[in-house]
């Protein structure tokens, strides 16, 4: 049994408009969740032995716009970061909230109960040098770093036991220059599928939903989540059925293209697999324990 957690940064759930992207039928996967056309505020939640869908709160009390780097502190936590400091800020950890999951992170709550984590993606060279220069890492490098996980890099990539944000390694051969073969979502996801034979628990992190959020981009929006949407149905169809697949964001943004900001819209938690240990979830702070807890009950305890 694993947990395959995949971290979508900036999507939440929207008026359905042609604002929102996300509110269409193109996106099989949502709909299979929502069993509507797509997702949308309009959506009912639904929860049964295998599927579960709700949208979560991820503004936490706190005035503001949700930012990243409380929200996914909050998130891979599941202990208030903006409410420990009296805001949202973003987009690194702050300096208060680094304790959190420096110490008290997903992967770390993982590890002492004696399952093993991975973080799938990989960073190029120039990453680990800017980021070590200025001692300055996103949420999900410093958790792992910090749980004693390795950082994947381009040797990983090659041998295909990692994955590049972007999901299909576009952007290291466009942007960087670097000699690496594109690949389909469908290989990427075969990576994931690979990798949950070998870890309890499996984290991926797809940021291009919120840059394209940023950028206002309808059309960079329908190529990121295209992306995004074969990514999945690989995984959903190939997974073991012991297996669990969790989605969730930090955020909301991309379902709202005539904004360039965060929203303080709810964020989809999507579940298939164990959803029993999600139930009761009403904010990104039951993320984390629902996943220590799914993993627990796997094992066959209580």
């Amino acid at each position: 049994m694993a947990v395959f957690f995949l971290f979508v940064d900036g999507i939440g759930v929207g008026d359905q408009s042609h604002h929102n992207p996300l509110a269409s039928d193109k996106y099989s996967v949502f709909s299979t969740f929502t069993g509507n056309k797509g997702l949308h505020r309009n959506c009912i939640p639904k929860q049964n032995d295998r599927y579960l869908w709700k949208p979560v709160d991820a503004n936490l009390g706190v005035k503001g716009l949700p930012q990243s780097g409380t929200g996914q502190v909050s998130l891979f936590t599941g202990e208030n970061a903006s409410k420990l400091i009296g805001k949202h800020f973003g987009p690194y950890p702050y300096s208060k909230t680094k304790p959190l999951i420096e110490e008290r992170s997903l992967f770390i709550k993982a590890q002492q109960l004696g399952f093993k984590p991975h973080f799938l993606n990989a960073y190029p060279d120039i990453f680990f040098k800017r980021s070590e220069k200025r001692d300055r890492w996103t949420c999900t490098t410093l958790m792992a770093k910090s749980a004693g996980l390795k950082l994947n890099g381009e040797s990983e990539l090659i041998s295909g036991d990692a994955v590049t944000a972007e999901i299909i390694q576009n952007a290291w051969r466009e942007m960087l220059g670097l000699n690496v073969p594109e690949i389909t979502p469908e290989t990427a996801a075969e990576r994931v599928l690979k990798s949950l034979d070998r870890y309890d628990l499996v984290l991926f992190e797809y940021y291009l939903t919120d840059k394209a959020g940023h950028e206002m981009n309808h059309q960079k929006s329908a190529t990121v989540l295209t992306i995004l949407n074969s990514f999945m149905d690989v995984i959903l169809k190939g997974m073991k059925p012991d297996d669990t697949f969790v989605l969730c964001s930090d955020h909301g943004n991309i379902e709202n293209l005539s904004v360039k900001t965060h929203t303080r819209n709810p964020v989809p938690l999507m579940v298939f697999g164990d959803t029993e240990p999600f139930r009761s979830a009403e904010s990104i702070l039951d993320v984390t324990p629902g996943i220590v807890e799914c993993l627990v009950r796997g094992r066959g305890e209580t």
